[in-house]
Formats: structure tokens, C-alpha cells, sequence
């Protein structure tokens, strides 16, 4: 099959998706990996190498819109609950679900690694759609659900890029760029949008994708990984971001009308439907490990923070996992780390946890908007 036809097809599914994900109102990047999984089951559609490189650098992409997300005075001002909250987050499902892939199932450590990373993240765009259309975005307990998401997903990022360290002569190179990027990019970057924004050739733009795709060739020489740089990166220009609402618009309406789509049809068509239908008993525990854990991490705290309205519904949002989660396994496949299967589980896990969590959420616990003013909340952090 040509270049040209594979293209016709897949974005004729990214399409497709955008439609199905407008009519139901079901987050476009879920519609894409099952399009995804259907392009690889049905249409025995295999990833090329231009269809690998795109998402590869999707993912990269992802992980900076995400950054951007964070509301950093609310980190700040919340910063005990939030690293508290967002830490047990990240390090009890992921420690949990470590052990129950590498002790009950046997898996290689490396497996088992990115299957504990994997069922450790919350999702970021989940948790901000849920928290728009419940209109929470303005609450104390929004605010602070998105600070800690992004605690959690930072955990995700660190683990990943050290769990998986190589250590060679380019990796104190990518280091060197990485805390070069950290401290002068942003001035860098503000200076390209006073100086050259607002212009139709967007240089801005042209200049943040040039910096992710040299963080993203030193990471893969030093045998590293750019997404913790590149996610810290997007946290340090939230606010910049949210002063300039039309540069951060462009830059969405660039990567997902047409670059991050790729990254989840192209999972997608990795997962083996027939290995996750005879491993469904897996699915159901690493489902059940990550939900149990993430319970056990957040809901415990919650109570001393929190009415009691509030503590089941965040604790559900936290549940939710789809970018880092799919990220974390195209990683472990691409790296060789874990076989086809087991990224078909892993997949299918991460959208079962963006799904399940979320519908329960909304329907039988969100609460009402009185329960969860701020003066509530602090009192609740006080007591």
C-alpha cells in the first residue's frame, strides 16, 4: 500500500473520529485509538516509518500542551495538598500495579516498569473536560484536582526518563539542553512572541517545534527521555500561555487538527484485539490494581481536605488516565521493554480508566457547586 493511500486512510479516521467525538461528546483521543485498533485489525494496516516519526513527535507535543494546563498559583497555594494528593497519586498504583504485573504476572522488571508507570498517571485532558462541563474549573476543588493531576503526571514523566536512564557521554549532553531549555526558554520563547508574533508565518511556533525536536534527538542519543524537560517546559509558560489565549488556540488548533491525532491511531493500531480478548482477566486486575490504588492514595487524604460531595468524585477524576498512560506504552514498545500483547493490555487499560472512572463520576457523584466553594475547601485544609 502506498504512502499516499496509508495517509488517505488514517486521516479519514482522524476525521471520523472528530465527528463521533462531537456527536457523543467522548473525548476525541479515546475515538482515535479504538479507529486505531480497527485500522489494525480489520484493515491489517501496519505503522509506517513517516506514521512512527509523526506520533513520536505527537507524544512530545502532548506532553507540553499539558504543561501548559497547570495552574501554577494554585500549586503554588496549595502546594502541601497538591505534591501530597497528587504524589500518593502517582507512586501507590504505580508501585501496586509493579507488583502484581512482575509477581502475579510474571512479567520482565522492564514489563513491569512501564506497567506500573503506565497505571500511575491521571489524565490532564480528561479531568479538564470533566471539570468544564461540571462548571468546577473556577472552584477551589477544580483548581486544586488540576494542580495535583499535574503532580502526578510529573511523577510519571520523572519516572520514566530515569527508570530507563542509559547513561553515555550524550546523556550530560541532553542534561546540559535540558537545564539550558528549562532556565532560558522560556525568556527565549516570550521574546519570539513579542518580537515576531502575530504574523501568519507563526515563528513562534516554528521556533517551540525546533526545541522539541532537538530535545527529542539529544534524549534519543543520550538514551534519555524529553518528556520530563519538555512537560516542566509547558508548566513554566502556563501563565504566559494564559495571558496569550490566541498563541496557545493556534498552537492547539495545530497539533490537534492534524499532528497529535496520529499519536493515538497509531497506538491503536499496535493492540492486538485477539490478545486483549483472551486476556481479559488481566485487564480486569490491572483495571482493578490501578482504581484500588489510586483509591487508597487519594481518597484517604481527600477526607481531611474536602466535604464529603467533593471526595468520591475527586478521587474518581484522579482514577482517569489516557495521554502519559499510552505514552508510557508506545515508549515500552518502541524501546522493546514489553512484547505486542502486553501493550494491548496496557492500552486497553488506559482507556477502560478513562472511560470507566469518568462516567461514574459524573453521573452518581459530582458534586453540587455550594458543596465546593473555597472557603470550604480552606477550612477543610485547616481542620
Amino acid at each position: 500500500m502506498s504512502d499516499f493511500a496509508i495517509a488517505s486512510i488514517v486521516v479519514g479516521l482522524v476525521l471520523i473520529a472528530s465527528m463521533i467525538s462531537v456527536e457523543l461528546g467522548i473525548s476525541a483521543a479515546i475515538i482515535e485509538i479504538l479507529l486505531g485498533v480497527f485500522a489494525g485489525n480489520v484493515l491489517h494496516m501496519h505503522p509506517t516509518t513517516w506514521l512512527a516519526f509523526i506520533a513520536s513527535f505527537a507524544g512530545i507535543l502532548l506532553t507540553f500542551l499539558a504543561g501548559t494546563e497547570v495552574n501554577t498559583d494554585t500549586l503554588k497555594s496549595k502546594f502541601k495538598e497538591s505534591v501530597l494528593i497528587g504524589g500518593l497519586s502517582f507512586l501507590i498504583p504505580g508501585l501496586l500495579a509493579f507488583c502484581f504485573a512482575r509477581c502475579g504476572l510474571h512479567w520482565t522488571l522492564n514489563a513491569s516498569k512501564i506497567g506500573g508507570i503506565a497505571m500511575s498517571t491521571t489524565s490532564l485532558a480528561v479531568v479538564y473536560a470533566v471539570l468544564v462541563e461540571s462548571g468546577l474549573t473556577s472552584t477551589a476543588l477544580g483548581k486544586i484536582i488540576m494542580a495535583a493531576t499535574f503532580v502526578t503526571d510529573f511523577g510519571t514523566a520523572m519516572a520514566l526518563s530515569l527508570l530507563f536512564l542509559q547513561v553515555n557521554f550524550y546523556t550530560l549532553v541532553f542534561f546540559v539542553f535540558s537545564a539550558l531549555l528549562l532556565v532560558f526558554g522560556p525568556r527565549l520563547i516570550q521574546f519570539f512572541v513579542i518580537r515576531y508574533g502575530d504574523r501568519v508565518i507563526e515563528p513562534e511556533i516554528k521556533l517551540l517545534f525546533f526545541l522539541f525536536f532537538v530535545a527529542s534527538f539529544l534524549g534519543e542519543i543520550g538514551k534519555s527521555q524529553a518528556v520530563l524537560p519538555v512537560f516542566v517546559l509547558g508548566l513554566l509558560l502556563s501563565k504566559f500561555f494564559a495571558a496569550k489565549p490566541a498563541l496557545i488556540k493556534k498552537l492547539r488548533t495545530v497539533g490537534f487538527a492534524f499532528i497529535t491525532p496520529f499519536f493515538f491511531i497509531k497506538g491503536g493500531m499496535s493492540v492486538d484485539i485477539k490478545a486483549v480478548l483472551d486476556s481479559w482477566v488481566i485487564v480486569g486486575g490491572l483495571l482493578g490494581v490501578k482504581l484500588a490504588g489510586k483509591f487508597v492514595g487519594v481518597y484517604s487524604v481527600t477526607r481531611m481536605l474536602l466535604p464529603q460531595g467533593g471526595r468520591v468524585f475527586f478521587t474518581l477524576l484522579m482514577s482517569t488516565g489516557l495521554t502519559f498512560g499510552t505514552i508510557a506504552s508506545t515508549f515500552g514498545l518502541s524501546m522493546g521493554y514489553i512484547t505486542k500483547d502486553q501493550f494491548s493490555i496496557l492500552i486497553t487499560v488506559v482507556i477502560l480508566s478513562a472511560v470507566v472512572p469518568t462516567i461514574i463520576a459524573q453521573r452518581f457523584w459530582a458534586p453540587a457547586l455550594p458543596d465546593v466553594k473555597d472557603e470550604v475547601l480552606a477550612g477543610g485544609a485547616e481542620g
